[in-house]
């Protein structure tokens, strides 16, 4: 004889957050508004918000203004190593404002310029020791908390998290009249 079976366990409510209270607020304004769709985007629109003031604060922390970490960061992406015309590219700046730029680096020993071994006429910036360590450590920071914040998910949760997010960002870049989506 088959014992019946018990009812599953009630679940705990899920915690609110203070988007369940925006969503709540502006469902009577707006009544056809889609609760998970606004959810969805408002999370999304916080948590870029939340990791950019992560990032500043780690900018601050290693003394690194916002411009010198991005220099570092397009140098350590090409190995650590590059020509300025090649980081000029990478930064969408003018040749004149990457000079500038890698004057005040060179200064605080984060990188240093050498003549290249293939042609004399051209210059090599390099990342330092110190400019690694500099860039790795604010990087470190910002991962600290992607990975703070993702471990709330189990590892197939975040690939489905990030497949979902794939998905949603073909779509718009898809459909960018400006071809503005890049890093």
């Amino acid at each position: 004889m088959a014992l019946p079976e018990e009812p599953p366990a009630p679940r705990a409510p899920e915690p609110r957050d203070w988007t369940d209270e925006h969503v709540a607020r502006w469902q009577p304004v707006l009544p056809a508004l889609d609760p998970v769709v606004e959810g969805a985007v408002t999370r999304m629109k916080k948590l870029s918000v939340h990791f950019r003031r992560v990032r500043e604060q780690s900018l601050v922390d290693f003394d690194l203004e916002r411009h010198e970490f991005d220099t570092l960061h397009k140098l350590a992406g090409r190995g650590g190593s590059a020509a300025p015309s090649e980081l000029a590219q990478d930064l969408d700046l003018a040749p004149a404002s990457v000079s500038g730029r890698l004057d005040a680096l060179e200064k605080r020993g984060f990188v240093r310029r050498t003549q290249s071994t293939t042609d004399r006429r051209r210059v090599v910036v390099e990342l330092t020791a110190s400019g690694r360590e500099t860039w790795l450590g604010a990087m470190d920071v910002l991962g600290h908390e992607e990975y703070r914040l993702l471990g709330v998910l189990d590892p197939a949760e975040r690939v489905l998290l990030n497949d979902m997010l794939r998905r949603i960002m073909v779509e718009a870049e898809s459909t960018d009249p400006v071809g503005g989506w890049h890093g």
